[in-house]
């Protein structure tokens, strides 16, 4: 499908991206999606759990040149991350981010992001974003490996942030049935 719009609004979808076409504001759309990535183990059984939510809103600010992010920010509705489990979205939003006094975690673009040239129509462009991460009320320097693909128009934007919980105040839970590892991921999957 994403072919067959680009095929209608270009003659040459694998072609060079005009680069002063990117340049401006761009919003976060509402099939956006964020949350996070961690190893458990449960009953003796190793299980990767992912919870989400699509509660996401934010910009991205492209400099007039079409090749530098200059600023980013992004807001995530914590409270609204669920996974498959009832009881483990209660353990994580009422005591591991206490989300009644932080409901949002954030990510603050710190360091612009430049390509070297402009990719062609929905290439896929690998860059790392360094911005500050506030989970649980607590902000760190993080560097996000990001990827990006646009046709001019929409962008998609995947990537994700590897976090120790620890960093942020976060005990990870250890209640003899379940363990969750001390490290994991913040991930995200956006469209703009």
């Amino acid at each position: 499908a994403d072919e067959d719009v680009m095929d209608s609004s270009t003659d040459s979808p694998t072609g060079t991206l005009d680069p002063t076409d990117l340049a401006g504001s761009w919003a976060i759309a509402a099939d956006s999606e964020a949350g996070y990535r961690v190893d458990e183990v449960l009953n003796g059984t190793d299980v990767t759990v992912t919870g989400r939510t699509s509660e996401v809103d934010g910009t991205f600010t492209i400099a007039d040149t079409g090749l530098t992010l200059e600023a980013a920010e992004l807001t995530v509705d914590v409270a609204s991350i669920s996974t498959d489990s009832d009881q483990r979205d209660s353990y994580f939003r009422d005591q591991a981010l206490n989300v009644s006094e932080n409901p949002t975690a954030t990510f603050t673009l710190t360091s612009p992001v430049t390509l070297e040239s402009a990719p062609g129509a929905g290439d896929v462009v690998q860059a790392e974003a360094t911005g500050d991460l506030t989970i649980a009320g607590v902000t760190k320097s993080v560097t996000a490996s990001v990827e990006v693909q646009s046709d001019g128009t929409t962008a998609a934007i995947a990537g994700s942030i590897p976090i120790t919980f620890a960093d942020f105040g976060v005990e990870a839970p250890n209640l003899g049935f379940v363990s969750v590892e001390p490290t994991g991921f913040v991930e995200f999957q956006l469209t703009a």
